[in-house]
């Protein structure tokens, strides 16, 4: 059906952006969290703390990911309400159970699985209800959900400092849990429009059964070339995406120890994030097709040039330069995914389109933190790795740039394609002419010469 371009679809986009802004938020604000772990379960003597630490939120952030095509299949079996509640249940029970914990090691299980299952499961459907309710607003209603994340970050570290410092960090875990049991009861206004695959293939009386593989897994996205380009620069522009996110902090109280307040830099980041993704959100209406991914290669170059410059900061008023503008671009970089993923795929296999794309993220979401804690455990310091996280971002904006071009040029042919088939159909209609043509003539030559 035609989405209605409202209704209850600004319901459903409230339910979205506190799903974007408790999974996020929680995720963003690691840094805060990762500090308060190497002073709750570190000592001195272990010289891989930064790296073993690192491992809990980088974990935690690429499982949110790397479950995303799995979300995507079951999102097509039984519809977005019944995958964003179920998520959100196991969220809870994932982050209710990090709070028991004794040493780091059960964290990964607890905080870096379960926890970061339960966030993909209740996240994905929210990208993709939103297409059932909104066509022509989608940039801007994709900008104003995503901006969620903007605002819990924003606020999210000031809280978690206060709460760290006054209750533990067990016991602020689980007032987190709060953000999670709302999100659970968010999941239920996901009313569908577009029937999933188990009512299509059981009704509403017949048994349900599992349609075939092909239709479970949709492989065919991958067809696409302009896709094909854009699942594959994304991930390779990522490996120092979330280095800041988790290292940031620790980086601040290395050179400047305890004299400013390092939550302030996650502020910005979070106030022009949420700047970034109205903003650019709006922009990405206007233009037109696949080009809306220019904006992704722009996103992409700053990313990296900031990544770089952190470690040039000798003051923290330019740290929080830094912040203000690394924020404005990857709020461009995160609200126009799903809009492109519709342009490249269409609305059919978006759900999928997105579930591969950010599966393919996990890896190097997941890869990069853990690398630059090593490199601080060995180096001393993260100027080495800022440096080395700036690099991915220009390399994967520089394969991006490919994609509209590809995917003019696929247009054109599949409009080829039809014009071909016409003239095709015209030529064998002439010669069959011709040919009735030259049998006649003899036939009526033999009937005068007798």
């Amino acid at each position: 059906p035609e989405p209605p371009e409202g209704g209850w679809g600004w319901v459903v986009m409230l339910a979205a952006m506190w799903c974007n802004g408790a999974v996020f938020g929680i995720q963003n604000s690691c840094g805060v969290l990762f500090v308060s772990m190497l002073r709750l379960f570190g000592s001195s003597e272990d010289k891989q703390l930064a790296f073993k630490t690192a491992w809990v939120s980088s974990l935690s952030m690429g499982m949110v990911f790397f479950c995303s095509p799995i979300v995507s299949i079951f999102t097509d079996l039984f519809g977005c309400r019944k995958v964003a509640v179920i998520g959100a249940a196991v969220g809870l029970v994932g982050l209710l159970s990090s709070s028991f914990v004794s040493t780091i090691e059960p964290l990964y299980f607890t905080y870096g699985i379960v926890f970061a299952c339960g966030c993909s499961f209740a996240y994905q459907p929210s990208l993709v209800i939103l297409g059932h309710y909104f066509k022509k607003r989608l940039g801007l209603v994709n900008g104003i959900v995503t901006a969620g994340s903007s605002l819990f970050t924003v606020s999210l570290p000031f809280l978690l400092r206060v709460l760290i410092d006054s209750v533990d960090l067990f016991n602020t875990l689980r007032v987190l849990c709060i953000l999670m049991f709302v999100l659970f009861l968010a999941g239920f206004t996901y009313k569908p429009l577009v029937p999933n695959t188990k009512d299509k293939e059981g009704g509403k009386k017949g048994k349900f059964k599992l349609p075939p593989a092909k239709k479970i897994c949709n492989f065919s996205v991958f067809k696409v070339l302009s896709y094909r380009i854009w699942a594959f620069g994304i991930p390779a522009a990522l490996f120092g995406y979330f280095v800041p996110y988790v290292h940031l902090m620790n980086h601040v109280k290395d050179r400047f120890h305890d004299s400013v307040p390092e939550e302030v830099l996650l502020l910005c980041l979070g106030i022009t994030s949420g700047v970034g993704r109205l903003v650019f959100g709006r922009v990405a209406d206007y233009i037109p097709g696949a080009k809306k991914i220019y904006l992704q290669v722009a996103s992409f170059f700053f990313i990296g040039l900031m990544s770089m410059m952190i470690p040039l900061c000798k003051t923290f008023g330019a740290l929080v330069a830094v912040c203000l503008f690394m924020g404005l671009f990857d709020g461009c970089f995160i609200c126009i995914m799903a809009p492109i993923a519709f342009e490249l795929v269409g609305a059919q296999d978006v759900s999928q389109a997105i579930g591969f794309l950010l599966g393919l993220m996990s890896v190097p979401m997941t890869v990069g933190p853990p690398i630059a804690g090593l490199l601080r455990d060995k180096l001393g310091s993260y100027n080495v790795a800022f440096y080395l996280a700036g690099v991915p971002p220009l390399i994967g904006g520089a394969i991006l740039c490919f994609v509209p071009w590809v995917h003019e040029r696929q247009k054109l042919k599949e409009r080829a394609k039809p014009v071909d088939g016409e003239t095709t159909e015209k030529m064998l209609e002439n010669e069959s002419t011709l040919v009735s043509d030259t049998t006649e003539k003899p036939v009526k030559e033999l009937d005068s010469g007798f």
